[in-house]
């Protein structure tokens, strides 16, 4: 295990330069697995903040929310979102957004995000986080839920790029563009999911490298690494978004482009299937604050 360290100096006091205000550092920070929790708090390794997906912690009481109010007292907090079903019509589902207002309220963390995609409609949902295609009636629907639900919470929100795997013919916005229009129109900020876009270019062959040089400095606040496996069941190998393996030296470059370009910003390292041991995720984040501060250097130099 690693321990806190003079090369991680420079980082802490390099805040993200994103319109976005956020309590958290530009640095280094991991998905939360209950598994890793009493370690973390016990040794309390050299780490910018932790991130948890919201509706593990909605609910009254009990041991879950009891360790993160001890995880909170170390490390600030990202809170990510998986069920506002942002792409969905009509309005954010009332009891949802409630309970999400309470964990943000009870938590205070420094960054709230949510994804370009939906999973319900009319009161039924799908444990997924499904696509809709880019049109001007879709960016219509997206600002209107940004809008409601950053009213609720009383702050700007991120929202997350989405993981492709098949082009939506129906779509008439690229991708790049859309997101950001929602940022411009609503105030929100970007959490740029750089894994999601090396899934997308090798599954319906996007320009990665275009997509992320086109994006504006200032709206991002927040960026994800993660790692993918490859399906090929089927005959046409699809590269899938599952969080389940080490980060690829493919998102790894599109990752250093990008930071070289914008600033370092909080970068999340998500970890979701086939979790490994602590030290093994540890080290995996300690190569994010590597290139946090060798890009620090180069563009200081």
């Amino acid at each position: 295990m690693e321990g806190p360290s003079a090369e991680s100096e420079p980082l802490e006091k390099t805040h993200s330069a994103s319109r976005v205000s956020s309590a958290i550092s530009a640095r280094a920070g991991v998905g939360l697995k209950d598994a890793h929790a009493v370690q973390i708090i016990s040794e309390r390794p050299e780490l910018g903040f932790f991130e948890i997906h919201a509706e593990n912690y909605m609910v009254e009481g009990g041991p879950r929310l009891a360790v993160l109010e001890r995880i909170r007292t170390i490390y600030p907090l990202s809170v990510h979102g998986v069920g506002l079903s942002l792409g969905s019509p009509g309005r954010p589902d009332p009891d949802h957004l409630a309970a999400l207002r309470a964990v943000v309220r009870r938590f205070e963390p420094g960054l709230v995000s949510e994804h370009v995609a939906w999973s319900g409609h009319d009161g039924k949902y799908l444990a997924d986080l499904l696509p809709f295609p880019f049109t001007e009636e879709s960016l219509t629907i997206l600002c209107g839920q940004v809008d409601e639900v950053q009213e609720v919470l009383g702050r700007p929100i991120l929202i997350e790029n989405p993981s492709n795997y098949l082009l939506l013919p129906s779509s008439t916005i690229p991708e790049p563009e859309f997101i950001v229009e929602v940022a411009r129109k609503t105030g929100c900020g970007l959490l740029i999911d750089v894994g999601n876009i090396q899934v997308s270019a090798f599954n319906v062959g996007t320009d990665p490298f275009a997509y992320v040089d086109g994006l504006p400095a200032d709206a991002i606040g927040e960026l994800h690494v993660a790692g993918a496996s490859v399906d090929d069941a089927t005959g046409r190998p699809l590269l899938i978004d599952d969080h389940g393996a080490s980060v690829s030296e493919e998102v790894w470059r599109l990752y250093d482009r990008l930071i070289d370009r914008i600033g370092p910003r909080p970068t999340t390292l998500e970890w979701d299937n086939d979790v490994p041991s602590w030290p093994h995720l540890y080290r995996e984040a300690r190569q994010i604050e590597r290139r946090l501060i060798r890009s620090c250097r180069t563009r200081a130099a």
